[in-house]
């Protein structure tokens, strides 16, 4: 074990792994309550997206610590799974699609095929460097004000109105009350330095829903959306997976432009996803060389594509590393027997599905508000004062997102604003290659939506 993990090289032991791997298991275990919870919403069976989950992440983390040797654990990405549900499925459902996540698990598979191909490569390095920083930035703060508005609709904290199109919702609802209450724990529990505090924020806010629903407070009504809160213990405590090869490719080849643009943003973020959590994870766990590069880095991102199309397989949403690993790394964890002892807890949380599974969409909020509260650090990255390209982009980027319910949205208006001021401003060398080819792609679809507007 000495030999395979390198543990005395990277100077670790079997303990300190072990340790570590829990860490990093108790810090992102609440994935299992809040992705099938989203993709529930996106029409799928909440059951099945929890053993896909479990499945995918065990199965991807298990990989990255006995293939890659790096101490870093994968599962359903947020951000990732929150457009696959409402911009991606709902679009589609809104539109007429009948099994919408027929398609955007079709996507994902795609993207991952790409994933495993460009990660052959340096294309993938090169593809990322050639997107300015700023935008990169900007994608991130978007896609975690997008994260926070699904987490607040989710709770009913947010909610339609006629003539300001979004209100505050009802602040007597027990939803709405315990929601707020989540993000209060949390807030309390990460300021004191609790390990796997957005995983006992959520089991709080559960805890006291059931509390609320033993006092008459929480009103069970199957018809308004509120389910019991207490677990059922009966028939097969891991549930069978119904979105197993789940996808419909005659959909895709009918309406090409539309499918290319799903695929090629979940192909955007999941880059960025990944490459973040090597930056954020890999300098932490001494896994650079001396001149700044990644130890073996091509092991990583084909190890993180390949999950991508295992996820797709099994029936979730696109599978990415979780920089919640940087918990185990700071712990200690510098190899992949961190990965190996997360993943393995993630098959023995399959035997927990009735507790997962009855936890309420108003007890994930919390997670998904925190989430993108840590999303929005990444704002400090970014300079609206130093050039108008980076500042108009970076803008609409991270606005359009959220207001616009949609994440390919605030791409394609920060892609294409930029190429369009840099060229006006005389700046249009500082254009790489793959921003001329993505701002294409992001034009053809600007045209599709004018012209043709719908599916």
């Amino acid at each position: 074990m000495d030999k395979f993990f390198k543990l005395t090289e990277r100077h670790t032991d079997v303990r300190t792994e072990i340790i570590a791997g829990i860490t990093t298991f108790l810090s992102m275990v609440y994935i299992l309550a809040v992705n099938p919870a989203l993709l529930e919403a996106g029409g799928m069976d909440k059951a099945s997206v929890f053993t896909a989950t479990a499945i995918a992440g065990a199965f991807t983390t298990l990989l990255m610590g006995l293939y890659a040797n790096y101490p870093i654990a994968l599962c359903t990405g947020m951000g990732l799974n929150a457009y696959f549900a409402y911009t991606i499925c709902g679009g589609l459902a809104a539109q007429g699609v009948q099994n919408p996540w027929t398609v955007a698990l079709t996507a994902v598979l795609c993207e991952g095929v790409i994933f495993v191909l460009i990660s052959l490569t340096k294309f993938r390095e090169q593809f990322v460097n050639s997107v300015p920083q700023v935008l990169r930035s900007a994608i991130i703060v978007g896609v975690g004000l997008f994260i926070t508005i699904c987490g607040m609709v989710n709770a009913g904290i947010m909610q339609a109105a006629p003539s300001t199109l979004v209100t505050l919702g009802n602040l007597g609802s027990p939803q709405v009350v315990l929601a707020m209450a989540g993000v209060i724990i949390i807030a309390l529990l990460a300021h004191f330095h609790v390990r796997g505090h957005i995983l006992l924020g959520i089991l709080a806010t559960w805890i006291l829903g059931m509390i609320a629903q033993a006092a008459g407070w929480y009103q069970v009504d199957p018809e308004a959306g509120a389910y019991s809160l207490y677990p059922v213990f009966t028939g097969s405590f891991i549930p069978v997976d119904k979105h197993v090869f789940d996808f419909n490719f005659g959909w895709a080849l009918e309406h090409i432009v539309t499918f290319a643009t799903i695929s090629f943003t979940l192909l955007l973020i999941d880059l960025f996803d990944t490459v973040g959590a090597l930056i954020g994870i890999a300098p932490k766990a001494n896994l650079v060389d001396e001149n700044g590069d990644f130890i073996d880095a091509r092991k990583a991102f084909l190890t993180d594509s390949v999950g991508t199309v295992f996820g797709a397989c099994v029936g979730t949403s696109t599978v990415t590393g979780f920089i919640e690993s940087s918990t185990g790394v700071a712990s200690g964890g510098r190899t992949g027997l961190t990965s190996v002892t997360t993943g393995l807890l993630f098959i023995l949380a399959l035997f927990f599905s009735p507790i997962f599974l009855a936890i309420p969409m108003f007890a994930t909020t919390p997670a998904l508000v925190w989430v993108g509260l840590m999303m929005m650090e990444e704002a400090r990255n970014i300079s609206f004062t130093d050039d108008i390209a980076d500042s108009v982009a970076a803008f609409l980027t991270i606005v359009m997102m959220p207001f616009t319910y949609s994440v390919e949205n605030g791409l394609m208006f920060g892609f294409l604003s930029w190429v369009i001021l840099k060229m006006l401003t005389g700046k249009a060398k500082e254009v790489k290659p793959m921003m001329w080819i993505s701002s294409a792609l992001f034009a053809i679809y600007a045209i599709k939506i004018v012209f043709i507007p719908g599916i």
